[in-house]
């Protein structure tokens, strides 16, 4: 394995209703695709009420939201060996709701929430339209590559 995609990936699933669906596998493929350094990565399925307390007590929003990302050396100087250490919360609720009203499959967003994540994760935003331009750009190429269709062509046509 090279030190690129050098890979240590813990799955929670305290809320189990994806356990099935989203495997472990596939979510290993997912984050490897999106994975530009080596990373100790946490993925944490949750509910609603676990989701939003997680958005409320650390970003200040009292709502659930889809993923949330919490990168542990974000704006460190670390090493190219060193890995990217972060957790990455998936809320089952906002997930399945949100493929639904954008017509895709549980799997097609998951794996583009996963990848959003990865890219969090090691250091990528879209505070600014130059970087949500960007972050966009890696996101479509990636899934690409994984056989999934522009998780943002909707909005291009817009």
């Amino acid at each position: 394995m090279s030190e690129k995609n050098k890979l240590t990936l813990s799955v929670q699933y305290p809320d189990p209703r994806l356990q099935d669906i989203i495997t472990r596998p596939a979510l290993r493929k997912w984050v490897k695709a999106a994975l530009f350094a080596p990373a100790e990565l946490t993925i944490r399925f949750v509910d609603a009420a676990e989701g939003q307390q997680l958005n409320r007590e650390y970003r200040g929003k009292d709502y659930a939201t889809n993923v949330l990302t919490f990168a542990y050396n974000e704006g460190e100087d670390i090493a190219e060996e060193e890995p990217t250490r972060a957790d990455i919360i998936l809320c089952t609720d906002v997930l399945q709701r949100e493929a639904a009203e954008q017509n895709k499959t549980v799997e097609e967003h998951t794996a583009h929430l996963i990848v959003h994540g990865v890219l969090h994760a090691q250091g990528y935003d879209h505070e600014d339209d130059e970087e949500a331009d960007e972050m966009e750009s890696i996101e479509t190429e990636i899934l690409g590559t994984l056989g999934y269709a522009d998780p943002y062509a909707a909005e291009k046509q817009g």
